[in-house]
């Protein structure tokens, strides 16, 4: 655990034993954004932004992925809203491996600019892909069960 997390650990043992207030507790949360870096200097400057806020533990960034992973006491329209203040274009992570979807080469989810292994993330759409019967009571009655033989058709 460390030095640092034994001292944050006390530290905040002691702030809720003596104030006791309403306030609800931040959550840790990973927050995975897509970020448009071209070079070392685009990578420093969405890194410095978001270790710039508060609760953040860790950033780590995979430029070649366009991929920042943002770790802490942090919520993600707050990490997004710091990732567009930089000038980068920035959204949520919309992708997810490609094996926890369905149908991960349907036009909805398949993209080209995807990450291998990845596919866009859809949501569970039950229009794609579904059949309607078709019963004409016509159409059954053709073939006779009693007799496989006699076919009305010949």
């Amino acid at each position: 655990m460390g030095l640092r997390g034994t001292l944050e650990y006390i530290s905040d043992m002691m702030r809720s034993s003596t104030h006791k207030s309403n306030r609800k507790k931040r959550l840790f949360h990973t927050v995975e954004l897509k970020v448009r870096m071209d070079c070392d200097g685009c990578e420093l400057k969405v890194k410095k932004a978001l270790s710039s806020l508060s609760g953040v533990k860790s950033v780590e960034i995979n430029r070649k992925q366009q991929k920042v992973t943002v770790t802490g006491y942090v919520e993600a329209n707050k990490v997004l809203k710091k990732a567009k203040s930089t000038g980068k274009k920035a959204e949520i992570w919309p992708y997810v491996p490609y094996n926890l979807v369905a149908q991960p080469y349907a036009a909805a989810a398949y993209d080209k600019k995807a990450p291998p292994g990845y596919v866009r993330r859809v949501d569970q759409n039950p229009t794609i892909g579904t059949v309607s019967r078709f019963e004409d009571n016509a159409y059954v009655t053709i073939f006779s069960d009693d007799n496989p033989n006699a076919c009305s058709v010949m």
